[in-house]
C-alpha cells in the first residue's frame, strides 16, 4: 500500500491546496500560514490522534477507516520523509493535506473555510493571530439552496465529543430564516436518524438541564454558564424521531417560547422526557409582561435574570411518579386482588395486549387458515379447540389475496347461522393491501382503522403476512435480526398503541428453509428473523406439513405464558379445519378405507400407540413392545404389557405379520408369532435419497396386512386366510361385530 499512497502523491501533488493564494485571502501572511502547517506536521501524531481518535500507527504510516474517523484501514497518512502529512483514502479516492485532512474531518472545506481552519488549527496550537491584524469570520460563500451564505452554525455531537451533525442557519431575506442539517456520517443534506440532541456533551455529567426552543436560545443560555440544549428543529421537531435517551436521569426545565407553538412544543416534549425516565421535568411560564414570540435569546439580550427563572419561575411539573419505571414489591403483587384479564382466545393462545406469531412454509395454507380462525373469532364460535372470550372485533390487515379471490374464501366460511351474522358485523378486512408500514403507511392505516371501529377499537389486529408491509428502518430485510426488530418496536408497536393497546395482535410469517432435524429440535428456530421475533411475541403457532403426499397438517404451539399444548393434526374437509387422527386421514386418503380410530383407543392405549409407531416407520415383537414401553403412558411394567398383548390378540384386536423383509425389517428370530400390527396399521418408510436442501428424507407409505393370528382356543400362531378382511373372534365383543 505504501508503493501505491506515494505514486498517488505524485500523481496528484500539482492539486494539492496553493497556501500562497490562500495567503492572499485569508487574514495573516504567507508564513503565518506556512508557520501554522508546519506546527501541524511537527506534531502530526497527536494531530492525527486528536481528529481520528480510533486511527492506528503502524510502520510508519498511520490507517483510519475513513474522513469521518471510522475505525479500519482505508485512509492512509504518510508519516515520515519529505511527505509527512499526506493522505489519501483508497475507497473514496480522496487525498490531501494536513490541512484538508482537519478541514473535512470537521466537513469544512479549505477552499471556503480556510479562515475558520486556520482559527481551530490556532487555538489547538496555542498560537496568537499575527500582530496588527484582526480575525473577521468569513461568511461561506457558496450557496445552498438558493439561500445565500450561512450566517450560523451548530454542531451537535455525542457525550464523548464525536460530532454527530451540523446545523446551518440561513438568512435569505429579512425576517426570514431557514435551516439545513447536515449528517456527518451520511455526509447528506439531511437530519441523522434519530434526531441527537444539543450540547450532549455538557449535559453528560449535569444534574439539571434546560430544554429550549432552538440552538440559538441554547447557545445563548450556554455562555451564561447554564447547560442547556434542544431539539433539532425547535418547536418544529418531530417528538418521534427524536432520542431524548440523554435526558434520563436529568432534572429537565423546559423553557419555552412565548407563542402557542412554543406551549404546544413544551407539552409534547414533556411527554417525551417522562418516557425517556427523565428524574423530573417541570415547564417554566413565561411572564405575561413579555411580548409575543419572546424567548430564552431575547431574555439573556435583554439582561433578564435567566438563572433565577430558571430555578425560581412561575411552572407546570411533571410528578416524579409519573417518570418512574414500575417497581413492585412481591408483597404488593400478591396483595393485589384484581382478576387478570381472561384470555382472548383461550389456552393464553391470543392475550391482551401481547403479540402472536401465526407461521409456516409458503403453499402451506396459512391465510386460509388464518381466515376461517379470524371469523370464528369474530362470531365468539369455537375453532380446533380455541374458545374465543366472546364475539370479537377483528381488524385483518392482509396484502396478500385480492379481492375477487378473498371474496371466493369468504362465501367458502361454514359457520351457524347465528354466528355468521356476528362475523359479518365484527371482521373487518383489507383486499390485498399496497403499502408499506413506514411513517406514512402506518398513519395512513391508524386513521382508517380509527374511521372504521368508530368509539369501539377491534380487540384483535392480525397483519398477514408481514413480509409484504415490511420496513426495516433502512438496516436490512425481516432476515435481518436487527431490521426485525426495528420493525417490531418502530412500526408493529407504534400501530398498535395507537389503534388499541389491549389488543392482542396476530402477525403471520413465513418460515425459512432448515434441516428436518433442525426443525425437530426447535420448529419455532424456522421463523425469519427468529431471534428478534421469538424475544417479542408470547406465543406462537406454525403450520406445517410433515408429509407433501397428504393433506394433514400439524399445528404446533409454543406458549410464553401458559401450559404446553400437544400437536394437533388437521386437515380441510368438506370446507371446514377440523382436527383430525394423522393416521387415519393417510389411511383414507391412500385406500378409501375408514378407520375407527376412536374405537381403539376406548379399548386399549397400546392399539393407538401400534398405530401411532408404525406411521412413524417402528414395528414390534411383543417382547420388543414391552421392554420399549415399560412404565410409560401408564402401561405399567414388561409383565404387565405382555399380559395385555396377549389378552388383546386373543379377542382378535392385535395380530401378526411375519414377511419383515418387505418393511425392511430384522428376521423375526426366536419370536413365536411375529410382528404385532393392528387393524388399519400404516408403515412409513424412508426412500431415496434426502433433499440437498432441506436434508429431508423422502418416505414411502405400506399397508400392514397380518399374515398370522393367535388362536383363542389353543393359543397357536394361526395363519391368515384372508389378510383384506380383518376378523374378529365372536366373542370379543368388538362394537361393530355387535350392531
Amino acid at each position: 500500500m505504501a508503493g501505491t499512497l506515494l505514486g498517488w502523491v505524485l500523481m496528484h501533488e500539482s492539486s494539492y491546496f496553493d497556501f500562497n493564494d490562500a495567503a492572499d485571502r485569508v487574514p495573516g501572511t504567507t508564513e503565518d500560514v506556512e508557520g501554522l502547517r508546519h506546527a501541524l506536521i511537527d506534531r502530526l501524531e497527536s494531530v492525527l490522534l486528536f481528529l481520528f481518535p480510533q486511527g492506528r500507527i503502524r510502520g510508519g504510516k498511520f490507517y483510519v477507516g475513513d474522513i469521518d474517523g471510522s475505525p479500519g484501514k482505508s485512509l492512509v497518512v504518510e508519516m515520515e520523509g519529505p511527505r509527512r502529512g499526506l493522505w489519501f483514502d483508497f475507497a473514496t479516492d480522496m487525498g490531501g493535506d494536513v490541512f484538508d485532512a482537519w478541514g473535512l474531518s470537521r466537513n469544512l472545506s479549505v477552499k471556503t473555510d480556510f479562515t475558520r481552519i486556520l482559527e481551530e488549527v490556532r487555538q489547538w496550537c496555542g498560537v496568537a493571530p499575527p500582530i496588527g491584524k484582526s480575525i473577521k469570520r468569513e461568511v461561506r460563500q457558496q450557496p445552498v439552496d438558493e439561500l445565500g451564505p450561512y450566517t450560523a452554525t451548530w454542531d451537535y455531537k455525542q457525550a464523548d465529543g464525536t460530532l454527530i451533525a451540523r446545523v446551518y442557519r440561513y438568512d435569505p431575506e429579512p425576517g426570514r430564516k431557514e435551516f439545513r442539517p447536515w449528517d456527518v456520517r451520511a455526509r447528506m443534506w439531511r437530519a441523522p436518524d434519530p434526531r441527537p440532541l444539543y450540547n450532549q456533551p455538557a449535559m453528560a455529567s449535569a444534574r439539571q438541564v434546560v430544554l429550549v426552543e432552538g440552538e440559538k436560545c441554547a447557545q445563548a443560555l450556554i455562555e451564561l454558564g447554564v447547560v442547556a440544549t434542544t431539539a433539532m428543529n425547535g418547536a418544529r421537531a418531530p417528538i418521534d424521531k427524536t432520542d431524548w435517551s440523554p435526558l434520563r436521569g436529568k432534572d429537565v426545565v423546559i423553557w419555552p417560547d412565548r407563542d402557542l407553538p412554543g406551549w404546544d412544543y413544551a407539552e409534547s416534549a414533556a411527554k417525551a422526557c417522562v418516557a425517556a425516565g427523565s428524574r423530573s421535568v417541570a415547564i417554566v411560564v413565561p411572564p405575561e409582561s413579555k411580548p409575543e414570540k419572546w424567548d430564552a435569546a431575547d431574555a439573556v439580550a435583554e439582561g433578564f435574570d435567566c438563572k433565577a427563572f430558571i430555578s425560581a419561575g412561575e411552572r407546570i411539573t411533571v410528578k416524579a411518579s409519573t417518570s418512574a419505571l414500575p417497581i413492585y414489591t412481591m408483597g404488593e403483587i400478591m396483595d393485589d386482588d384484581t382478576p387478570v384479564p381472561p384470555d382472548l382466545v383461550s389456552n393464553r393462545i391470543v392475550m391482551h395486549g401481547c403479540v402472536t406469531v401465526f407461521g409456516g412454509a409458503p403453499k402451506v395454507g396459512k391465510s386460509d387458515f388464518l381466515l376461517a380462525w379470524l371469523a370464528h373469532m369474530a362470531a365468539g364460535v369455537a375453532f380446533l379447540d380455541m374458545v374465543p372470550a366472546r364475539p370479537l372485533k377483528v381488524v385483518y390487515i392482509q396484502a396478500e389475496v385480492r379481492y375477487p379471490y378473498l371474496k371466493e374464501r369468504m362465501h367458502n366460511i361454514v359457520l351457524p347461522k347465528e354466528a355468521l351474522a356476528l362475523a359479518r358485523r365484527n371482521l373487518m378486512v383489507t383486499p390485498q393491501l399496497q403499502l408499506v408500514l413506514n411513517d406514512e403507511g402506518l398513519e395512513q392505516l391508524i386513521q382508517s382503522i380509527s374511521a372504521h371501529f368508530a368509539g369501539e377499537p377491534p380487540d384483535i389486529i392480525a397483519i398477514d403476512p408481514i413480509r409484504n408491509v415490511f420496513d426495516g428502518g433502512g438496516v436490512g430485510g425481516e432476515n435481518d435480526n436487527d431490521a426485525m426488530m426495528f420493525f417490531l418496536t418502530r412500526r408493529v408497536a407504534k400501530l398498535h398503541l395507537a389503534v388499541n393497546p389491549d389488543a392482542g395482535v396476530i402477525l403471520v410469517h413465513h418460515t425459512k428453509k432448515i434441516t428436518k432435524r433442525q426443525f425437530e429440535e426447535d420448529p419455532f428456530q424456522a421463523f425469519a428473523g427468529a431471534s428478534s421475533l421469538r424475544s417479542y411475541y408470547s406465543s406462537s403457532l406454525m403450520l406445517h406439513r410433515p408429509d407433501e403426499s397428504t393433506t394433514v397438517r400439524q399445528l404446533i404451539f409454543e406458549l410464553r405464558n401458559g401450559p404446553g399444548l400437544p400437536i394437533r393434526y388437521v386437515d380441510k374437509i368438506d370446507n371446514q379445519w377440523e382436527i383430525v387422527n394423522a393416521s387415519e386421514r393417510l389411511v383414507l386418503k391412500e385406500y378409501g378405507q375408514r378407520l375407527d380410530a376412536e374405537r381403539l383407543r376406548k379399548l386399549d392405549v397400546i392399539l393407538q400407540i401400534l398405530l401411532d409407531e408404525g406411521f412413524k416407520g417402528n414395528c414390534y415383537t411383543a417382547n420388543q413392545f414391552a421392554e420399549a414401553f415399560e412404565g410409560k403412558a401408564g402401561l405399567g411394567g414388561e409383565r404387565t404389557i405382555r399380559e395385555r398383548l396377549s389378552a388383546l390378540a386373543t379377542q382378535g384386536y392385535i395380530k401378526y405379520f411375519r414377511n419383515a423383509q418387505d418393511f425392511g425389517l430384522p428376521s423375526i428370530g426366536r419370536s413365536k408369532f411375529g410382528y404385532l400390527c393392528v387393524e388399519g396399521m400404516v408403515v412409513n418408510l424412508p426412500q431415496g435419497e434426502p433433499d440437498s436442501d432441506t436434508g429431508e428424507v423422502p418416505t414411502v407409505s405400506l399397508r400392514v396386512l397380518p399374515t398370522h393370528y393367535k388362536c383363542p382356543l389353543s393359543g397357536a400362531a394361526m395363519p391368515v386366510e384372508n389378510p383384506e378382511v380383518w376378523v374378529y373372534p365372536e366373542n370379543s365383543n368388538d362394537p361393530q361385530e355387535s350392531e
